[in-house]
């Protein structure tokens, strides 16, 4: 989509060069360059914010749901239209498999504009209390929902179209202004969403702004600045907390989507094979690279060689391959430093006394882009650092458990509770679904994914709830209006 021309910002409606010149975005598959992104500044972000500020106050965005609605369809006819140049540009940038792309990685997240447009159109805005007479007063009470103003979208790099729309689509359609900050890694990916809104819709200016920077002080500046009203931020734990503490300068409201460690308990009445297989599968899908993905194994002791064996199996055979290829499952990592924190925890798991049953450092046929091997760590306790802290690679733990109430223990022995899975007979596997301490919970390959359902987390893993109607709950204000009868 770009080529040889950088990207550029989405500023106040315009399609503008960043001051700070430009940077490069690589190829985590073979470490190359591919292009450059706008590089912003401080200045372009006193801009963004600037022009986001001026169109929530002084234009009809607010108060329009119809043309707020209408917009949003606008844009995923847009990103739809260019689909093709999206996937190759997603696949390329982001390492993301092409099967990924026409799901949570691009398809999914692009049709789901449509959801929130038409939520807009349908929710309560407005509730009629009724009459009553507090303090002896006869008055007529009702709720609105307004917008909350300003929301400063801060995302990561692993899934950026599911996460930049998954933040601006309901904070457009609440009627909120955006100023979207995406994860320097991934700039084409948010650059291009600046492109065709700018295009190819209606959207009014400053309404949506779109500023990739090399500098992840920007996003700071962002959760700092005072015109900021909410700031949705998704990431890591440790990045969360300072986004929160400098959200606290100005007490402005905070969504975070933050870590995981999720645990995949394997019951005793489960089909061990497909229930071994189908975590392999799950937990290294895009490199291990997502935050709810099941990375933790529980499985029956006595059942725990078995386990390895038909775990280390389906690893092998998954790869790492080329993304680009239809039938890749685990691609490269995002970058050289993603790939040697990966390292550094491998290192770390045979210092805590682990074992790889396969897998265990980088592919001796791929020497150029930043990859790891599907690998499955044995031997270690759920108190070992490698078992509690996020990874974010294709690192899958074994853990053994001793039937149910150890598995539910185990799994909730977390910093963590974002998401988890369970195998095993419907009414045993329903029954540890309800104990677990997370936001989402997969029974038996039951898939939770979707624009209708709230996603987030327990503990450390974030607070609040992003998509569904929750989701579009966060980008609002509350205010009770009580009339004199």
């Amino acid at each position: 989509m770009f080529g040889n021309t950088p990207s550029p910002l989405l500023l106040d409606g315009r399609l503008v060069p960043g001051s700070g010149g430009v940077f490069d975005t690589v190829d985590p598959a073979t470490g190359q360059v591919i292009g450059q992104a706008a590089d912003a500044t401080a200045a372009d972000l006193d801009q963004a914010l600037t022009a986001a500020r001026r169109a929530f106050d002084e234009t009809g965005w607010s108060s329009d749901v119809t043309f707020r609605a209408h917009c949003l369809r606008q844009l995923r006819d847009a990103l739809q239209a260019h689909s093709d140049e999206l996937r190759e540009l997603t696949i390329s940038e982001v390492g993301a498999p092409r099967f990924l792309t026409f799901g949570a990685q691009l398809d999914a997240p692009v049709a789901d504009l449509g959801w929130f447009a038409d939520l807009a159109e349908s929710y309560a805005w407005e509730t009629d209390l009724g009459r009553a007479e507090p303090m002896g007063m006869a008055s007529h009470r009702r709720i609105v929902r307004e917008p909350a103003g300003i929301v400063a979208a801060i995302t990561p790099w692993n899934f950026p179209h599911q996460i930049n729309l998954a933040k601006a689509g309901p904070a457009l359609a609440a009627g909120n202004t955006v100023v979207l900050k995406p994860a320097p890694d991934t700039p084409w990916c948010a650059a291009a969403l600046g492109v065709l809104a700018a295009n190819e819709t209606d959207l009014p200016p400053g309404v949506l702004n779109v500023v990739t920077s090399s500098d992840h002080g920007i996003g700071a500046l962002l959760a700092a600045d005072d015109r900021v009203d909410l700031v949705s931020f998704t990431g890591s734990t440790g990045t969360g907390r300072a986004v929160m503490a400098s959200a606290a300068t100005t007490l402005k409201r905070v969504f975070l989507e933050l870590g995981g460690k999720s645990a995949f308990i394997v019951l005793d009445d489960a089909d061990l094979k497909a229930a071994c297989s189908y975590a392999a599968f799950a937990g290294v899908t895009h490199a291990g690279q997502g935050c709810a993905l099941t990375t933790r194994v529980l499985v029956p002791r006595d059942r725990y060689d078995e386990a390895a064996a038909i775990m280390a199996k389906t690893l092998t055979r998954l790869g790492p391959g080329d993304p680009s290829d239809d039938g890749t499952i685990c691609g490269p990592l995002i970058s050289a430093g993603q790939r040697d924190r990966v390292e550094a925890f491998l290192r770390l798991a045979l210092d805590e006394g682990g074992a790889f049953a396969c897998g265990g450092g980088r592919p001796a046929d791929r020497r150029d882009g930043f990859w790891i091997e599907p690998t499955l760590v044995t031997g270690l306790s759920n108190d070992s650092r490698t078992a509690r802290e996020e990874i974010f690679g294709p690192v899958l733990v074994l853990l053994p458990h001793d039937g149910d109430d150890d598995a539910v223990r185990i799994a909730n022995d977390s910093p963590y509770g974002l998401s988890g899975a369970v195998h095993g007979s419907p009414e045993r596997a329903n029954a540890v679904a309800a104990r677990l301490r997370t936001g989402t919970v997969s029974v038996n390959g039951g898939v939770w994914y979707g624009a209708d359902v709230p996603f987030g987390g327990y503990k450390q893993s974030g607070i609040g709830r992003e998509m569904g109607v929750a989701g579009f709950e966060e980008y609002l204000e509350t205010k009770a209006i009580a009339e004199g009868a």
